[in-house]
Parts: C-alpha cells; sequence; structure tokens
C-alpha cells in the first residue's frame, strides 16, 4: 500500500483503522510480553522474585523514553518532511533518529552496570530482591538495551511511511517470542527470574533484526541505517529532540513516579509490593489502548498538518478520540467486574492477590482519561508544539501522582496509594483540555502548507 493511498486519498475511517488497530495490537502484546514475565515468574509462588520483576520495571521501561525520544521525533519530523516533499531531508532525520538512539542506549547500559550499588538500593530493593533485580536487569537492561530501543524505534519510523502492519508485526513478533521463551528458560530450563530476563533479550534482539531486514531490503524508504546520512546539521537534532521530548518525559516522569512507588510500597511487604505489580502490569493494557490509537495516527495527522488538509486531519483526530476513549470505558469496567480472578492469574499466594485485586479496581476507573490526554499530546506533537505535551508529560506522572502519594498514604496506608494515580489521570485530562481547546481553535484558523 503506496503512503500517498494512505495520507492523501484513502476515507478518513479506513485511514484511521489502517494506521491505528495494528498499532494498538502490537501496544496490547508488548503489554502481555510485559506481563508475562510477571504471570510465569508468579507460577513460581515466590512473592519475591514477583516484587523483584516489579522492582525491575522502572529502570527496563526508561529504554522506552529513549526509543520514544530518537522514534516519536524522528516519525514527527519525518512525517512532516514527507507532507512537504523533502525525502532527502527525512532520510537524514531517520539516519539520525537510528544512530542517536543506538548512542544514548549504550551509554545508558553501562551507566546501570557501573552504578548498579547505588541505583538498586533508590528503586527499592531489599537484600532479598537486590540479587534478583540485577540479575534480571543485566540481561534486560545492560546487554539487552540496544535491541530494546532499537525494536520500538525502528517501528515508530517505518510506521511513519505508512507500513503500519509491517511495524505492528515486529513488535508482535518480539513479544510473541517473549512469550513463548518465558517458560522454556524460566520453568525448562529452570533459571527463574534469570530465565525471564534471557527471554525478554533474545526476543527483543530478534525483532530488532527483523527491523534491519526490511529496511534493507525496501529500496523506497526514506529510512537510512547508513551511517554517511547521520548529521547534527539543518537544525534536525534539535528538531527530532525537541519534538521527541515530550514522550520521552513521560517515560522520564514515569519513571520517578514507579521508583518513588516501589519504595513506598516496599517499606510495607514482598506481598504488597507483588500485588502492586500486578495491578500496574494490568492497568497498563489501559494505557496501551490510547498509546497505541493515537501513536498510530501520529504520522497521519503530521502528514496533513504539512499538507494543509486540515478537514482531513480534524476528521482523524475525532474518529481517533472516539475509538479510543470508548474502548477504554469498555476495557475499565471488565477490569473492575474481574479484578480478583484477573489478580489470581498470577499468584495463588492469597495475601498478595488481595492487595492485587483491590489495587486493580482502584487504578482502572481512569483509563478513558489516558486517552483523552493522549490524543492531546499527539496532536501537539504531530503538529510541531513543544512546550505543551512537555507540561502534560510531567504532570501526569511524577508532576501530580508523587504528591497525591504521599498524601493518600499519610492519610490510608498501603491501601490508599493507588489511589494517586486516577486522582492524576483525572486531573491531568482536565489540564489537557484546557490546553488543547484554543491551541485546535488558532489550529483551525491557519490555512496552507506550515514550514517545519
Amino acid at each position: 500500500m503506496k503512503t500517498n493511498e494512505v495520507f492523501d486519498s484513502m476515507p478518513v475511517r479506513k485511514a484511521v483503522i489502517t494506521m491505528a488497530v495494528p498499532t494498538v495490537l502490537s501496544q496490547l502484546i508488548h503489554v502481555l510480553y510485559n506481563m508475562a514475565d510477571t504471570f510465569f515468574i508468579g507460577q513460581l509462588n515466590d512473592p519475591a522474585q514477583v516484587a523483584a520483576a516489579t522492582l525491575s520495571m522502572p529502570p527496563f521501561l526508561f529504554l522506552t523514553g529513549f526509543a520514544n525520544l530518537f522514534g516519536i521525533g524522528g516519525a514527527s519530523v519525518i512525517s512532516r518532511m514527507m507532507g512537504q516533499g523533502r525525502t532527502d531531508r527525512a532520510r537524514r532525520c531517520a539516519a539520525f533518529s537510528i544512530w542517536g538512539g543506538v548512542t544514548v542506549s549504550l551509554v545508558y547500559a553501562l551507566a546501570i552496570l557501573l552504578f548498579r550499588k547505588q541505583l538498586l538500593p533508590l528503586i527499592g530493593t531489599n537484600e532479598t530482591t537486590y540479587p534478583l533485580v540485577y540479575q534480571y536487569l543485566l540481561w534486560t537492561t545492560v546487554i539487552g538495551a540496544v535491541p530494546t530501543v532499537m525494536n520500538t524505534l525502528l517501528s515508530h519510523l517505518v510506521r511513519t511511511e505508512g507500513r503500519s502492519r509491517s511495524a505492528s508485526f515486529g513488535i508482535m513478533l518480539g513479544c510473541i517470542l517473549n512469550i513463548v521463551l518465558d517458560p522454556l528458560f524460566i520453568f525448562g530450563f529452570h533459571l527463574d527470574i534469570l530465565g525471564a530476563a534471557v527471554a525478554t533479550m533474545v526476543s527483543n534482539f530478534i525483532a530488532m533484526m527483523y527491523f534491519v531486514i526490511i529496511i534493507t531490503r525496501n529500496r523506497e524508504t526514506v529510512i537510512s541505517l547508513h551511517p554517511r546520512h547521520f548529521t547534527l546539521g539543518e537544525r534536525i537534532p534539535s528538531e527530532i529532540l525537541v519534538t521527541g521530548f515530550p514522550s520521552f518525559l513521560m517515560v522520564l516522569m514515569s519513571f520517578f513516579s514507579n521508583t518513588f512507588l516501589n519504595s513506598l510500597v516496599s517499606g510495607y511487604s514482598n506481598e504488597a509490593m507483588a500485588g502492586m505489580g500486578i495491578a500496574k502490569k494490568v492497568d497498563m493494557v489501559g494505557f496501551a489502548i490510547a498509546q497505541g490509537m493515537t501513536q498510530g495516527v501520529l504520522a497521519l495527522i503530521g502528514y496533513n498538518y504539512a499538507a494543509g488538509n486540515r478537514r482531513r486531519m480534524q476528521d482523524t483526530i475525532r474518529l481517533t478520540l472516539i475509538y479510543s476513549t470508548g474502548v477504554a470505558a469498555v476495557f475499565s469496567a471488565a477490569l473492575f467486574l474481574f479484578a480478583s480472578p484477573i489478580a489470581r492469574m498470577f499468584i495463588q499466594n492469597e495475601e498478595t492477590v488481595a492487595y492485587g485485586q483491590r489495587f486493580i479496581r482502584v487504578m482502572c476507573v481512569t483509563c478513558p482519561a489516558a486517552s483523552v490526554t493522549m490524543m492531546a499530546v499527539t496532536v501537539f506533537q504531530a503538529t510541531g508544539e513543544k512546550l505543551k505535551p512537555m507540561l502534560i508529560s510531567m504532570l501526569r506522572k511524577g508532576g501530580l501522582d508523587i504528591p497525591f502519594m504521599l498524601l493518600y498514604n499519610a492519610l490510608l496506608g498501603v491501601e490508599g496509594i493507588a489511589f494517586a494515580t486516577p486522582t492524576a489521570d483525572l486531573l491531568t485530562m482536565t489540564i489537557s483540555i484546557l490546553l488543547i481547546l484554543p491551541y485546535w481553535r488558532k489550529l483551525m484558523r491557519r490555512s496552507g502548507k506550515n514550514p517545519t
């Protein structure tokens, strides 16, 4: 399917589905792949190992921030360049995104390795969980840093050319492999949590190689893996990094938020920590729906914005918002009703299940709010707005939820900490609406093509 057909002439409803549905599916499978580690480790019925997997997630997911910084930033700029017919500059943007992502992920991996003794206690480890967390991070975040970043980064770049199915297949390939390999390494080779880490690293490496192969085989692509197209000039680095920074900031703030959350909860018990870990993983499904829908149409919005097709851009945003909030609402209701059996799927420890089901019911209620927030962030990013998405990203995670964690912990103890997430989501959605409405009116008054 040609890029111009998807972005220019295909009916909007079909174009949104074509771009968004594969992205949502890949995001959901990506969440399932993250949940797989917790699920299979939970079958060991050892709350300490489940707690260790939970504590390992913030440093590991920080790699997603680098992938979004260079991947979403690059995808937004590339889509606008394609809308303006500037393919040579789009190619140089892609090369900068790729090699910038490789460099930063290597630096991060080295930092984790060298400063592990200082970092691991800060994220909430104790004498029991420290060696387990180190095993997990060594394979997923040190050895597996580049594959993890490039897997997601390349999917963003491939999607910006209209090849949403290829991008989603690559993500799904890594996720499905991880789900298959987890039980083999955990139970078959008796490696426990170390087996989950090795399975994750291997899966991400294979997915990365898939993207490398499809890019090198496509002679018409603007995505360049060759270093000769890498440049620090033409304002390319600043444009990509500033555009992608809100998505990076969202992960960065999520890192601080989750680390702070883990530190608070781990002070109670390993069972409470394991229950919170299960609830956080389940809640990620709702966020994945919102993120998948909005990221899927980012290139479609950016292309039509640059091409001056305001009506098509408006219809794309409206339909995406309706679909994403509707699905998220249904998902929230299902989680609330089936919280107990969902928690029991992960582990049979009764105390952990009790914590997990209570946390799930509290945290799931504002999934539709996350859809509205993510749609606002995507519109800002696709149209080149810089400051507003940064503000939203800072508020949703870290800016609002950490103060509420402290407040609810002081008032209600461990049972109250989970209320910080829905409180922050509702407030962030309100602020997002207040920011997007005047910007939207201003945007729709403009006409013609817009410079980068």
